[in-house]
């Protein structure tokens, strides 16, 4: 069974080696990687491996990824165009999501105006 990081003082340490793991072994989408799989191949727990492939994402390092493909690292445009679009689409279905639940439109939920016409 995996652990979870250790301790704080050793995410940079994590975060440095899951860095090095798909920049050499996982660049472009024919060498995606699942996350079960990435987390084996790095010793973490899947939890864990999100967390800092965030972390990663927030630092600039183009790890993308789709349920489909696994994660990898980003080679070209369209392959961080096609990650994004995948993001973009989520992000909306979880927001549509939303607006049906508090029974308000997605403009309403936005908090975009209305102007009458």
């Amino acid at each position: 069974m995996q652990a979870e990081l250790p301790l704080r003082q050793d995410r940079p340490v994590m975060l440095a080696l899951l860095i090095h793991v798909m920049a050499t072994r996982h660049r472009g989408q024919a060498r995606g990687i699942k996350a079960l799989h990435l987390a084996a191949e790095t010793g973490l727990a899947e939890r864990s491996l999100r967390r800092l492939i965030s972390e990663a994402r927030n630092e600039g390092v183009p790890i993308v990824g789709t349920p489909e493909t696994g994660y990898y690292v980003a080679q070209t445009a369209t392959e961080l165009e096609d990650c994004c679009r995948f993001l973009r689409a989520r992000a909306m279905h979880s927001l549509h999501l939303e607006a049906r639940l508090r029974k308000i439109s997605l403009p309403q939920l936005l908090g975009q105006i209305n102007l009458e016409t």
